[in-house]
């Protein structure tokens, strides 16, 4: 599943410090594989270059 800006996820990476935090997504981009990585920010920080693999949508409140 590709996602969008403005999209909200879920993290899951054990590296980061936002493991299992929802954010929302600010920006896709498509490497030269094709493949997207995706910044995420949450309310006290961001991560870059999140790869789809390790995003899962969040479920809408």
């Amino acid at each position: 599943m590709a996602f969008e800006e403005d999209d909200s996820v879920i993290l899951h990476d054990e590296h980061s410090d936002y493991d299992g935090e929802t954010g929302t997504v600010t920006q896709v981009v498509e490497t030269m594989f094709g493949d997207a990585n995706y910044t995420v920010s949450f309310e006290d920080g961001q991560e870059q270059g999140v790869p789809e693999d390790n995003l899962e949508a969040a479920e809408d409140e």
